[in-house]
């Protein structure tokens, strides 16, 4: 199954030489930032050349300061407060941060991951009961609770106080109004009324900025919280968060953060950041496992940067949680023995391989069902029974992104099914999830990824409904492609890829600017990778020049159909380097062959 897609180019306007003058910067980097809606001499400005400094303010974050006066007293109080996160890689940097943050000034801490096949996401009653009998007296989640209603009442009359801090989308009542849990604070950006400029924060980051708020309390160095940045910044990555406004600014910096402790020129580039941050952060990243996980992926002589981040270094934090424990990742960064971090960070990266092979069974599996059993559906619902359930949302990922349709993944769990979603813009999993819920056991998410249970007996239900009531058209599955900017081959040059690449960092909300060429001829091709899934090309253009380039996918597929055709393109332009020697290399994201 090929997804459809139509390619449109930006036409929006704007004074781009005058842009381009005033910032310093090239008429087409001031036409990328207008197709991003970077409009305003203010936006244009934070996004070149924001610091730390820069970062929203969190006391506009719904009950804030109300929540680090709770725990600071309880802090001051020495009573026992337990962290509850959650299992993936925002969840392990969150209870993390709060983990070693608190302990720092004195805390009486601990906390509790769920395990993900017998407790599943976020707090449940066990976890409760569990905190009653040890004598917890305050319970702080992170990266979940905004749903955990019933919990909450639970802990409330067992006596335990709660904060709240997450990022999930609250569920409303009937009268519209957010159905809010039991809890003396409720830190969630996504709450009605709340005044912070975005809703898109991730878990770490609203941990980290409630840090901020009790060492102030607590009379700590204004810039001490800021050794948590490179945990703020890889959650905002691996929880694919939009990277503009802050989320930029904190994935840039954190990234500089983590360099820097292997780069001694990186821990020399401090002027981003504010007099005393930059005594704080020198020297990089100080937290002894993140550093060992580095060097067991053999990146330590790379320059990492959100790619790195999202997929190779987020998916070993995640293998614990996926086959075993979140618990071997968060030791890892609570480590300061180098062995004990050596054999935690080499155990990630076995798991990690071990996910891998069963990611790509599962994917393929949930591919030829979708295609044979429910082609006619516009939102998947695949069953695959024997499927580690915490691969459900990777495989529900790659089957949206092979169909071009929202997917949810669902498996058979200890005590009915679970599942989890990926989804298309067109389509809001969370709000789909909310109609269907009395179809339901639990649920939560966000518009573009959702987790769910249910009883077995309503799968078939589920899946009727959510389709009769997704709203989706045929046109609303025909992937929409947007190009920056018509670029001729030709007109490259390593000046403009490195004006291109200096916007980085590149993800969610912020992709690689596109290109796009026509009538360009297919000379040569030929297929890499032992499953076949690159394929190395070389064009010519109407002009005789010829450009290497590489696409990935269903390679054999491709290259019978693209050999010796004239073809158009739509390409990122990259500096390939082998062996010592540079060369412009083009990376082909999509293409359709001339007369279709």
């Amino acid at each position: 199954m090929t997804v459809k897609s139509k390619w449109y180019v930006y036409t929006k306007r704007a004074d781009f030489n005058g842009i381009a003058e005033k910032f310093g910067i090239s008429p087409i980097v001031a036409r990328i930032l207008r197709n991003r809606d970077i409009i305003t001499e203010e936006g244009i400005s934070l996004f070149l050349n924001g610091t730390l400094d820069d970062l929203y303010d969190e006391t506009l974050m719904p009950d804030m300061l109300k929540a680090a006066d709770v725990v600071y007293t309880a802090v001051k109080e020495r009573k026992h407060i337990r962290i509850v996160g959650d299992y993936d890689i925002d969840g392990v940097c969150s209870t993390y941060i709060l983990q070693d943050a608190l302990t720092r000034i004195g805390a009486f801490t601990d906390h509790r991951i769920p395990d993900r096949i017998k407790d599943g996401y976020g707090i449940n009653i066990n976890i409760v009961n569990e905190a009653a009998s040890d004598g917890v007296e305050l319970i702080l989640t992170c990266d979940n609770g905004i749903a955990a209603i019933d919990e909450m009442k639970a802990a409330a009359r067992l006596g335990i106080k709660a904060v709240i801090t997450d990022h999930h989308s609250v569920r409303p009542g009937e009268n519209g109004r957010d159905i809010l849990p039991e809890a003396l604070a409720v830190v969630d950006v996504k709450r009605q009324g709340s005044l912070y400029p975005t809703t898109e924060c991730c878990g770490a980051v609203t941990a980290w900025k409630l840090i901020r708020q009790v060492y102030r309390l607590a009379g700590r160095c204004d810039t001490e919280w800021l050794r948590y940045l490179d945990f703020a910044a890889i959650a905002t990555v691996g929880d694919i968060m939009k990277l503009t406004g802050e989320n930029r600014i904190i994935v840039r910096e954190g990234l500089k953060y983590i360099n820097a402790a292997f780069s001694p020129d990186e821990s020399n580039n401090s002027s981003v950041y504010s007099s005393g941050a930059a005594a704080e952060l020198n020297g990089g990243t100080q937290n002894t496992g993140l550093k060992t996980l580095i060097y067991e992926l053999g990146l330590s002589d790379k320059k990492i940067d959100a790619y790195h981040i999202g997929f190779i270094i987020g998916p070993c934090i995640n293998a614990g949680g996926r086959l075993e424990s979140a618990e071997a990742a968060l030791q890892l960064f609570l480590s300061d023995d180098p062995v004990e971090a050596s054999g935690l960070a080499h155990h990630l990266r076995c798991l990690n391989a071990e996910r891998k092979d069963l990611t790509e069974k599962g994917a393929a599996e949930g591919i030829a069902a979708a295609e044979k059993k429910y082609s006619d559906d516009r939102v998947l619902v695949v069953y695959l029974e024997d499927l580690h359930e915490s691969l459900a949302g990777i495989v529900a990922g790659r089957i949206k992104e092979h169909t071009g349709k929202p997917c949810f993944c669902i498996t058979k769990g200890m005590d009915g099914l679970k599942g989890s979603g990926r989804s298309i813009e067109s389509y809001d999993m969370f709000a789909g999830l909310c109609t269907a819920d009395h179809l339901l056991t639990r649920y939560g998410g966000h518009k573009m990824a959702a987790g769910l249970s249910l009883p077995e007996e309503n799968l078939s239900q589920f899946r009727k409904f959510i389709n009769e009531h997704s709203g989706l058209t045929d046109d609303d599955l025909i992937k929409k492609i947007w190009i920056d900017v018509p670029v001729p081959l030709s007109y490259l040059d390593y000046g403009l890829i490195a004006r291109i690449n200096a916007l980085a960092p590149f993800g969610n909300g912020f992709e690689k600017p596109l290109f796009a060429d026509k009538n360009l001829y297919v000379s040569s091709v030929r297929v890499l990778g032992k499953t076949h899934n690159a394929l190395k090309v070389i064009l010519r253009d109407s002009y005789g020049n010829h450009f290497d380039g590489i696409m990935f996918g269903e390679a054999e597929r491709i290259a019978a159909e693209i050999t010796e055709k004239m073809i158009n393109i739509l390409y990122v332009p990259v500096i390939n380097s082998f062996r010592g020697r540079k060369s412009i290399q083009i990376e082909i994201k999509d293409y359709f062959l001339q007369g279709q």
